[in-house]
């Protein structure tokens, strides 16, 4: 089974082996700021290495053109959610610098790119997705680590960023359907309703 939803189970391992702690590093009872740093990078490690490879000339599952509408949809989606409830649940950082604390945008992104980066190069070896992955995990550690966001914050952006990333797939798929031979199509139908399955190689 490919390894489509290794982001949620990152994230889901991360609140596991996280649960109880603190919400930030306290001295005497007061946050410490840490401010961004090498995340603001790293957030982006996973997307452009969908391209950069590419470029130099390894084999991928899309073209150039799908997988750049692959990209901006999934981005799209990411952005449009994540930034949504920023600006609606308003919940404070631990560092208490601003109100925007929920979902972590830096570690959706992250999760956006490594799991587009996972389907684009999985029949060429599984480790370049477990590489997207180790990156945007370390992304949302070190939310935590420079007291920017709470562990709940970041587990809910990786969801967001797998997401994400899965629905702009499938608009990709649907979008250039018509360039694909529709292959393995068949409708089933029972009492309770109808299912269409087809694969587009």
């Amino acid at each position: 089974m490919r390894l489509r939803y290794m982001g949620v189970s990152i994230a889901l391992l991360l609140s596991t082996l996280c649960f109880g702690q603190t919400d930030s590093e306290t001295n005497g009872g007061n946050k410490r700021y840490h401010g961004d740093g090498i995340d603001n990078v790293l957030q982006y490690v996973p997307t452009v290495a969908v391209f950069g490879l590419k470029a130099i000339g390894v084999e991928s599952e899309n073209t150039w053109k799908k997988s750049l509408a692959i990209s901006a949809a999934s981005f799209v989606m990411n952005a449009g959610v994540t930034y949504a409830l920023k600006h609606s649940i308003h919940e404070r950082r631990p560092d208490g610098t601003d109100n925007r604390s929920f979902p972590s945008g830096h570690t959706s992104i992250a999760f956006c790119g490594a799991t587009t980066l996972m389907h684009e190069y999985y029949s060429v070896s599984p480790w370049i997705g477990v590489a997207g992955y180790a990156v945007a995990t370390t992304v949302a550690v070190d939310r935590v680590r420079r007291n920017r966001h709470r562990w709940g914050d970041v587990v809910a952006g990786a969801a967001i960023g797998v997401a994400s990333a899965e629905v702009g797939r499938l608009i990709g798929k649907l979008v250039f359907a018509k360039e694909k031979k529709c292959e393995d199509a068949s409708l089933s139908v029972s009492p309770v309703g109808f299912q269409f399955i087809y694969n587009f190689d």
